[in-house]
Parts: C-alpha cells; sequence; structure tokens
C-alpha cells in the first residue's frame, strides 16, 4: 500500500453565487465525492422519475456539503441557483468524480506545451513527461525566453495589437471559407 491519501472534498467559488432569502450572497462551498448511492437513489424520487432533468438537482444536493453559511443544502437552494452557478458545479462534480480532481486540461499557445491546470487556483499541476523542465505560469506571467526578450527590449503595444488584428482578420476569412463550404452564403 502506498500511503497516499483520497481527497474527497473540493472547494469551489460559484461564478455568481446564490441569494438567500435574506439576501445574503453565498459563493464559497465544498462538494464531495459522489458514492454509488448519490448516483442510485435519486432514480426512485418521483420528481426525477416524470422529469429526468431533475436528477441533476437531487444528486448536487447531495453532494455539495456548503455554500456559504447556510445551514444545509437542500433541493430549493439548488434548483434556485443561477444557471451559470448550476452549469459550473454540473462541470465540477464530472470533473472530480470522473478525474479523481478539480482540473483542466490546457496548453500554452506559444510552444503548445499541455499541462493541468488547478480550476479554483489556477496553480499548474503535474506537467507531462515532454513539458517536465518547462514552467506555465498563470495569465500574465513570463514563460517563454521570446517573452522575456521582447518586454526587455520594449516592443511595443503596436505590434501586440498588429498581431492580435492580423490573428482576427485570419479567422474571419476562415469562418467564410468555412460558411462557404457548407453552403452558407458570405456576407
Amino acid at each position: 500500500m502506498t500511503g497516499q491519501s483520497l481527497q474527497t472534498e473540493f472547494e469551489f467559488t460559484l461564478p455568481r453565487g446564490y441569494v438567500d432569502d435574506d439576501g445574503t450572497l453565498h459563493k464559497e462551498g465544498r462538494m464531495r465525492l459522489a458514492t454509488a448511492a448519490d448516483e442510485i437513489q435519486p432514480l426512485k424520487n418521483p420528481r426525477v422519475q416524470s422529469n429526468s432533468s431533475y436528477l441533476t438537482i437531487v444528486l448536487l444536493s447531495r453532494v455539495v456539503t456548503e455554500l456559504g453559511s447556510l445551514e444545509t443544502i437542500d433541493e430549493s437552494v439548488i434548483e434556485n441557483l443561477f444557471v451559470t452557478d448550476l452549469e459550473y458545479l454540473q462541470a465540477m462534480y464530472e470533473r472530480v468524480n470522473n478525474q479523481g480532481r478539480n482540473t483542466v486540461e490546457t496548453a500554452c499557445p506559444e510552444c503548445g506545451a499541455v499541462f493541468e491546470v488547478d480550476t479554483e487556483t489556477g496553480a499548474q499541476l503535474q506537467p507531462t513527461d515532454d513539458d517536465a523542465g518547462l514552467d506555465h505560469p498563470a495569465p500574465g506571467g513570463t514563460a517563454h525566453a521570446s517573452d522575456a526578450l521582447d518586454s526587455d527590449i520594449g516592443a511595443g503595444d503596436d505590434a501586440d495589437e498588429m498581431a492580435f488584428e492580423d490573428s482576427d482578420t485570419d479567422s474571419r476569412v476562415s469562418d467564410d471559407a468555412e460558411e462557404a463550404e457548407l453552403g452558407n452564403p458570405t456576407e
């Protein structure tokens, strides 16, 4: 046995937050890993049987263990979340229960190196073997020698704006070409 501990609870911050009856905003919370019972028992719920979309509400009410200063998190709390927050919790549920952690895979736009980022902290986690020596900091940090060189020689904002404009033009041309292939007229 390796002695590794299993993380069973994950912190989150809702994008908008739940507003209770007193007008208090609750954004910080915790979600635990789901058990087999969490997935099976809601299927017996009459509301789930009559509307399968309600399964998400029942399931999240079982696994969200904390939300701000609320004493209980029940179906009515989950029902009254803003859609953005509900979608956030659904995606988090999938990540933590399928991957065992709350991370997303991303790639460096400059070099293409693939790495994982913790969705709460933005911290880079577990680089791939190919990129073990590369550090890809949070947005705004310098990850490549070319970035440092540009800042050292004082590359102006005009160059950055031109690059942005060129890429924007390229995407419009690409979109027009795709529409033409699909038989949609271009404007």
